[in-house]
């Protein structure tokens, strides 16, 4: 079971963005610009969403959720699957996972979603169960 904390929701950023595109302030080669990495993650990582492109509207966008965090080490920086997630979540303290949207298509990539999996809060080890009997049982 995962316990996602700390979530921060970039809706807003994403439809301030989208109006500048559609208005004619933001050009499309500024905003469809999926690294080779990013699509290739997508390809092998990703999870695909119900949500068309909002940009070439062509294919629905993919979901990669990247890992982050120092307990991580070499594994910090890299595309993670769901079961891949709900795994890291009960072997490490705390990482932070960012959610990008992706068209494969003609590369619109944003950040959609952050959140915090783990154990628990670093420096806080969880209350131990006394394994003494005390008097009387």
């Amino acid at each position: 079971m995962r316990n996602e904390r700390q979530i921060v929701d970039y809706a807003l950023q994403r439809r301030a963005l989208l109006a500048g595109v559609y208005s004619g302030r933001v050009g499309t080669m500024d905003v469809c610009d999926a690294s080779p990495y990013l699509l290739r993650a997508a390809k092998f990582h990703g999870q695909p969403s119900r949500t068309s492109c909002p940009v070439c509207r062509k294919e629905a966008l993919t979901h990669v959720s990247w890992v982050y965090g120092d307990e991580l080490k070499h594994a910090a920086g890299s595309a993670r699957s769901p079961d891949e997630l709900t795994r890291m979540a009960n072997l490490f303290t705390e990482f932070t996972v960012y959610v990008v949207e992706v068209c494969r298509t003609c590369g619109w990539n944003h950040l959609v979603q952050s959140y915090v999996l783990g154990t628990g809060t670093p420096g806080c080890p969880e209350p131990r169960r006394s394994s003494r009997r005390t008097a009387g049982q």
